[in-house]
């Protein structure tokens, strides 16, 4: 991704210890949507197989990129979908370290802090390790039926998770000063 969208204008975070969420597939979807940059808004990017659908809602943090070049994306664990394009405030737990194509491409997982059921969790070990196992099936089996080519690298803690966001956001701050600095060169020019 080489320009800012309108979610670039939200800080990634709320407040210490949050995170912004911006809702691309609300939970029981088998359509995956995604932003599309260069149209302003949420398009479908593809239809899951049947039988799938996403088990909680999957979205991304505004204002980061990962090591493949969009936001980081995370999982947000509710009782309840959203729906594509809401903001949700929510607490990282964990993280799904994983590659697509050669490239990171981790899943944060997190918590609405707006979900009294799911507000007191603080790390993965609050979560039962059946949920930890069938959200990792989930992402292994989407990508093994897609044929991409994906490597998942295993579950990490509050501190990795804190350590992914951070270097998203610097990734991002980078890339909004560079185009920064080319809209003043193109100016002056």
């Amino acid at each position: 991704m080489s320009k800012l969208t309108p979610w670039d204008k939200l800080a990634a975070r709320p407040g210490p210890g949050l995170i912004n969420v911006v809702v691309e597939t609300p939970r029981g979807s088998r359509n995956k949507y995604k932003y599309d940059t260069t149209l302003g808004l949420f398009r479908l990017n593809r239809v899951l197989f049947a039988g799938a659908s996403f088990p909680f809602d999957f979205g991304y943090i505004p204002a980061t990129r990962a090591g493949d070049g969009d936001p980081l994306d995370v999982l947000v664990l509710m009782d309840a979908p959203a729906f594509t394009g809401c903001l949700i405030y929510a607490r990282p737990i964990g993280v799904l370290r994983a590659t697509k194509n050669g490239k990171e491409n981790h899943r944060l997982i997190a918590v609405s802090t707006d979900d009294k059921t799911w507000a007191t969790h603080r790390d993965l070990s609050d979560l039962p390790r059946k949920l930890l196992k069938e959200i990792e099936q989930f992402f292994s089996w989407i990508l093994d039926v897609e044929a991409t080519r994906h490597e998942l690298l295993g579950w990490r803690g509050i501190g990795e998770a804190e350590r992914i966001i951070q270097r998203g956001i610097n990734e991002h701050d980078k890339l909004a000063a560079a185009l920064v600095a080319k809209k003043k060169k193109k100016k002056r020019a």
